[in-house]
């Protein structure tokens, strides 16, 4: 059985997207799993045990002529594998196309209706409600194929080396650690770096023992560096700093995760770990903390959630700027077991 999994992209969708390839391999251990993802993210899946390759998409280069050969050849390279079977968990006109053209024996998508995708499937997988939350989508192939869903495996297993290098690297095991995530696509996903700055003032008098790890990458630079210069003794900032691979470790040796609703969010909920999730215009229940729906914060007003990358309700941002530190601080205390103030 050889199989051909497409999401390319964005981070916390591969990573809900990871049962699914858990469950096939599991279900066919003899199989060979290929994963077509964007280039920027193969980091994540490279070296995965239930993998035999990555397939890397270039997502930038995809309408430039200078890429056009790189593209041949991956689609050529495709068509020779002879798939039993394509799964295209993206379902966009670009990832459709792609699958459709790889000639795979059956093609399995998800029936997104934004670019019309599911015209190229041989079956289709409906979203049962609007509120079904993405992994259980992806899941509904699997449902679709026969495959058995359960829960005995590992999300993202342990990388050692890595582990290891962090510890030498950075000494980690000096301190408790408390994982900060201030960046988001969108930017009314943020919430204010400033908040992030007021809640590790409180943090660091409430939890004496902890230190602030920082992540994010290029474009959180700056955030990173307003939350850092409230206790520069205590935080490490490691925006632009970090690999995809060390990012899941410093989760995984956390002891709680402070997050956006952003792909690290869902690493720390894939991994098990404690997670406040801050959350503004997106709706929880289709794309928070898989099953931990307690662990979301979100601001009860009218407009939320209007699912939009802008923001125009006559408070600017108010669904985020709502939310306080001292919230924040209460929701940390309650995940880390400690007794109210």
């Amino acid at each position: 059985m050889k199989i051909l999994i497409l999401k390319p992209s964005s981070l916390g969708d591969v990573v809900q997207a990871m049962p699914v390839l858990r469950l096939l391999k599991l279900h066919w251990p003899d199989s060979e799993i290929y994963w077509w993802i964007n280039s920027r993210l193969a980091p994540l899946l490279e070296g995965d045990p239930d993998l035999t390759d990555v397939v890397r998409f270039n997502r930038r280069g995809w309408a430039a002529p200078a890429h056009w050969g790189e593209l041949w050849r991956s689609l050529c390279w495709s068509r020779n594998q002879s798939f039993d079977l394509v799964i295209d968990l993206q379902s966009l006109a670009r990832s459709g196309a792609f699958a459709w053209l790889a000639d795979g024996k059956l093609l399995v998508g998800l029936d997104d209706s934004r670019e019309g995708a599911r015209g190229f499937y041989d079956l289709v997988v409906p979203r049962r409600s609007f509120y079904t939350h993405a992994v259980d989508w992806y899941l509904g192939v699997l449902t679709a194929l026969s495959v058995p869903i359960h829960w005995n495996f590992a999300w993202l297993p342990e990388r050692p080396a890595v582990a290891a290098e962090i510890r030498r690297k950075w000494q980690t095991d000096s301190a408790r650690w408390i994982a900060l995530q201030p960046g988001a696509r969108w930017a009314n996903k943020r919430w204010p770096a400033e908040n992030y700055a007021g809640l590790v003032h409180r943090l660091a008098r409430a939890c004496p023992d902890f230190k602030f790890a920082i992540l994010g990458g290029e474009t959180d630079r700056d955030l990173g560096a307003v939350i850092a210069r409230a206790d520069p003794q205590r935080c490490l900032d490691l925006t632009d700093q970090i690999s995809l691979p060390e990012m899941v470790e410093w989760i995984r040796m956390s002891e709680l995760m402070i997050s956006n609703d952003t792909g690290p969010m869902h690493v720390a909920a894939a991994l098990g770990r404690p997670v406040v999730a801050i959350f503004g215009p997106t709706e929880p229940r289709r794309t928070g903390p898989y099953r931990r729906l307690r662990d979301a914060v979100q601001a009860s007003l009218p407009c939320v959630p209007c699912m939009k990358p802008r923001c125009s309700y006559f408070k600017p941002l108010e669904c985020l700027h709502v939310i306080s530190p001292d919230a924040i601080l209460a929701r940390a205390r309650e995940a880390l077991g400690m007794a109210a103030a």
